[in-house]
């Protein structure tokens, strides 16, 4: 197409707010929001998160009541990450598969308190159970091992689905533990509950956050380089989602986020699944640390951002900001 200036002013769309809103190409709403939530033990508990500034590792009951917050802002989804006590950590993540561990009394009573008007997704990984900080079982070196990890994580996905979770999410980048989760929700009767992988989880300098609102932070030895992504690849982001996609996962994931937004555009364009980016506890920090410095308004820095995941491709976006966003958008 030929275009010239005066017969062609792109700003003719620009002109008005009723214009700009009848052209605008991306639209962010509440229902594209995922509110990832802290547990925390006790009952009446909130703990203020130092380094997530506005964010609190809820009680049981305080997960309930964020959850109907949540379904009366037309958020369509909460996450779930527990704050495992250190006495109930241990080498083997054991704590991960018990029963009535913090995430599964969470779901249970999100489920009391709002039945099926909202949707759980529960994290699968070991590091909020581990005394040592990793994602999965390690041996004498520290090395994580990939197949024997798999296998506990097939049983903790089991225990969580059973608890009554919609959405499964391993966050722990095992190799092949997508078709061992999905085998075993078909074989156990669970049949309709969802898989978002954590597909291309980069090992990121932003996490430093949420490994503080999990207790994990300070337990870590070494780094998960040798599972999570190098951020210096996107071809094999490409391969890991084709990996998840055919073993079985219903949606994937992309995190961090707004510095990866390249790779949400390329799996979007890619693969016919919906396509989530985590907005991870680091980019928030950010966001509050500029506020707080008087460098931005919080609002306008907030939709920006999460418009920019959507412009990029995706699906919805799991964010810290989730509450604040909805009502933004609701006026």
């Amino acid at each position: 197409m030929t275009v010239s200036y005066p017969a062609t002013r792109l700003r003719r769309s620009r002109t008005h707010a009723w214009s700009r809103a009848l052209t605008r190409e991306t639209v962010l709403t509440p229902a594209d929001l995922i509110w990832p939530l802290f547990i925390t033990s006790g009952r009446g508990v909130e703990e203020p998160v130092a380094s997530l500034p506005g964010v609190s590792r809820w009680s049981v009951d305080g997960i309930a009541a964020r959850t109907k917050e949540a379904v009366a802002l037309g958020i369509p989804c909460v996450a779930l990450f527990p704050n495992t006590p250190p006495v109930k950590r241990s080498t083997d993540g054991a704590e991960a598969l018990n029963p009535d561990n913090l995430m599964c009394q969470a779901i249970r009573a999100i489920r009391d308190a709002c039945g099926n008007d909202v949707g759980v997704l529960t994290d699968v990984a070991l590091d909020p159970y581990t005394s040592h900080g990793q994602d999965g079982l390690i041996d004498d070196a520290g090395y994580v091992l990939n197949d024997e990890t798999v296998a506990v994580l097939v049983d903790q996905a089991m225990t969580q689905a059973e608890a009554g979770a919609d959405i499964i999410a391993p966050s722990d980048m095992m190799d092949g533990r997508i078709k061992a989760i999905r085998m075993a929700l078909e074989m156990g009767g669970h049949t309709n509950v969802q898989i978002m992988s954590y597909a291309a989880k980069y090992a990121s300098a932003f996490y430093g956050p949420f490994r503080d609102a999990v207790g994990s932070g300070g337990l870590l030895k070494g780094d998960k380089k040798t599972y999570q992504m190098d951020p210096a690849n996107a071809e094999e982001a490409v391969r890991e989602v084709a990996m998840d996609i055919a073993e079985g996962a219903d949606s994937v994931m992309v995190k961090p986020g707004l510095a990866y937004l390249d790779i949400v555009t390329r799996v979007k364009a890619r693969f016919d699944v919906p396509v989530f980016a985590y907005q991870v506890s680091g980019e928030y920090a950010m966001i509050e640390a500029a506020v707080a410095a008087g460098a931005g308004d919080r609002d306008a820095l907030v939709l920006e951002t999460l418009m920019a995941f959507k412009r990029a491709g995706a699906s919805g976006v799991l964010t810290y900001h989730a509450p604040l966003a909805a009502r933004l958008l609701n006026g």
